[in-house]
């Protein structure tokens, strides 16, 4: 069998090279084998003794790439802000950066031309690819893999069974000696810090009760026991925590709020803020920190979970000239982290981007970010204000909180800004509703709207031991209500496995609400109708809901059906008729009035 004319090429680069000679070139072109793949640089390593660096050299000359050095490159997290390490990983390829507005990446197999169109839409602007060595990639993806290793707290309450004598009772110690920075003080607070971090936490929780302490993890959601500390020992890992965070130690009957700035207090490079809230409970003060990893980069648009019809729409729509676009969402469900993913994608230095936020969770090249403080009045009205006088052509607001806030923001949409900012609401369509609670006359919300976007975070399925069944009854009349088809679905394995902790879950998904403007549901704000409506009329037009979407990602094998019903309640009216209706009188039926 002849060799292919890709492989002709790469020999014939060989002997310009120098690396074969004719004669040995005649001899490969008209052995009677396959080299399909590697089995022809295994065939050359082998019988010829060129190395990995020739062969890569005769390939790049032979697919007109630059040969690419990977071992220099730096990556961190932040390099895989457009692509997620998962498709470097699955297609063996490197983010190296960006020039010009061109994305440049490093590949491993030229005879694949479809990933760079892989990467071309996952980025979406023009792609370089440039030729490096397979094993170079493996072992810098490898790398990142490498993190500490939670070491638990059994040597630290050993210090402090010495240090406090835990046998003696709480009302013999003076308040000096509870508030003492004793040295296992100073660890056992290091040590919660960093074992939360190291396991992926969000939030830590320190609750105080009548005979113990609860130290408490938020990962995925869920909140996680961690450790039982005395009454007296807490006292002091608050003080100690609330010195870092530079909080009034003295002051124990006003909530307060502060801010850890971690890397200050550790030399093993854990780069994280803690936002800190302090309250006064019935059985003394709790603590809750929230964590901000620094060094943890915006993930790529495709990576949070929007479906591909989702995603389409939201990328049409975040690049408009002028708007509003709304995410809405309880705490903690992932609106920053999308609202920073879309800012990225849109981001060029030909966009000026300015920010308000409170707290900065992310810093972001090229963007102008700027942090609130209540305490001198800095507040999103008045960054706005600031903002409009700037120049800007997206402005980001981290939350609508007030009246205030909420004119200057639809002001900002009506005069040619793009203004992305958050709410917290159950819905989409309830958003509406929101902003005229806040002031806001319909007729401006209907014309500065770009969409609202719902969302929430769900546990992903652990991908090594998530069991196959087939749903029936409750199960499968939900399944068929959303999505008018049934299958196979996934579930939690009840014991776990050791990828995931023992718990069947690793990870989370979003799942979202789009709901984009049309012109029947600008009517439909304009005359002032209910909530109901509005979805009824969203559904109409295309909007899949945060239950239609949640059962998507059942059917892929993203969740379990148990996750999805517990985190969204099953909508009541009949999605599919309504989608299906031949009008807008038919979705709203006959005891509605029609907008």
């Amino acid at each position: 069998m002849a060799l292919a004319r890709t492989q002709t090429l790469i020999i014939h680069e060989l002997v310009s090279m120098g690396k074969l000679s004719p004669e040995q070139a005649h001899e490969l072109n008209v052995i009677e084998e396959d080299f399909a793949g590697e089995a022809l640089d295994t065939y050359l390593i082998e019988q010829y003794k060129l190395t990995e660096v020739h062969i890569l050299f005769a390939k790049a000359g032979a697919f007109d790439l630059p040969p690419f050095n990977s071992r220099n490159v730096v990556l961190n997290e932040r390099s895989f802000g457009r692509l997620e390490p998962e498709f470097c990983l699955e297609n063996k390829i490197l983010p190296v950066g960006e020039i010009c507005g061109t994305f440049v990446v490093a590949i491993t197999d030229p005879f694949d031309r479809s990933i760079i169109q892989k990467v071309q839409e996952t980025v979406r602007q023009p792609v370089l690819a440039m030729l490096t060595l397979e094993s170079d990639v493996r072992k810098r993806l490898d790398s990142l893999e490498e993190k500490p290793t939670a070491v638990g707290f059994g040597d630290v309450m050993d210090s402090l069974n010495e240090e406090f004598d835990l046998g003696i009772e709480a009302a013999e110690l003076s308040d000096d000696e509870l508030e003492e920075e004793s040295a296992p003080i100073i660890q056992l607070a290091a040590r919660i810090i960093e074992e939360s971090y190291l396991a992926g936490g969000s939030d830590i929780h320190i609750e105080p009760f009548e005979e113990e302490a609860r130290v408490r993890l938020r990962v995925d959601g869920v909140c996680v026991e961690k450790l039982l500390l005395p009454p007296r020992v807490a006292t002091s890992l608050l003080a100690r925590l609330k010195i870092m965070a530079n909080l009034d130690i003295a002051e124990k009957r006003l909530p307060q709020d502060g801010r850890i700035v971690y890397k200050q207090y550790n030399r093993k490079g854990i780069d994280v803020d803690l936002r800190v809230s302090t309250a006064p409970l019935n059985h003394g003060e709790g603590i809750v920190m929230r964590i901000l990893d620094k060094q943890k980069s915006t993930l790529p648009l495709p990576a949070l979970g929007f479906s591909e019809e989702n995603l389409k729409i939201y990328r049409d729509l975040i690049v408009r000239p002028y708007g509003m676009v709304l995410h809405c969402g309880p705490t903690g469900s992932g609106k920053s982290m999308t609202l920073y993913s879309a800012l990225n994608e849109i981001n060029s230095p030909n966009t000026c981007i300015r920010t308000a936020e409170d707290p900065i969770e992310y810093t972001l090249p090229g963007l102008c970010q700027m942090q609130m403080n209540r305490k001198i009045g800095l507040t999103f009205a008045d960054a706005l204000r600031a903002f409009l006088r700037q120049d800007p052509d997206i402005i980001l607001v981290g939350e609508i909180r007030d009246r205030e806030t909420a004119g200057i923001a639809v002001e900002a949409a009506l005069t040619g800004h793009m203004l992305f900012s958050t709410l917290h609401t159950n819905d989409a369509p309830s958003t509406v509703s929101r902003l005229t609670e806040m002031g806001i006359e319909p007729f401006m919300i209907s014309a500065s709207l770009v969409c609202v976007c719902a969302q929430r975070l769900l546990r992903r399925l652990c991908k090594t031991c998530k069991q196959a069944y087939e749903p029936e009854g409750r199960e499968l009349d939900l399944l068929e209500a959303a999505w008018a088809r049934s299958g196979r679905v996934y579930r939690s394995h009840p014991d776990g496995c050791p990828a995931c902790g023992g718990v069947g879950y690793k990870g989370r998904v979003g799942i979202h609400e789009l709901m984009p403007t049309s012109l029947d549901l600008v009517k439909g704000i304009n005359m002032e109708s209910e909530t109901a409506v509005l979805k009824k009329i969203g559904i109409y037009t295309g909007m899949k809901t945060l239950h239609q979407d949640s059962l998507l990602k059942v059917f892929d094998g993203t969740t379990s059906m148990e996750e999805a019903v517990a985190n969204v309640p099953p909508d009541l009216e009949d999605l599919q008729a309504i989608a299906n209706a031949s009008t807008i009188e038919e979705a709203l039926g006959s005891v509605v009035s029609t907008p």
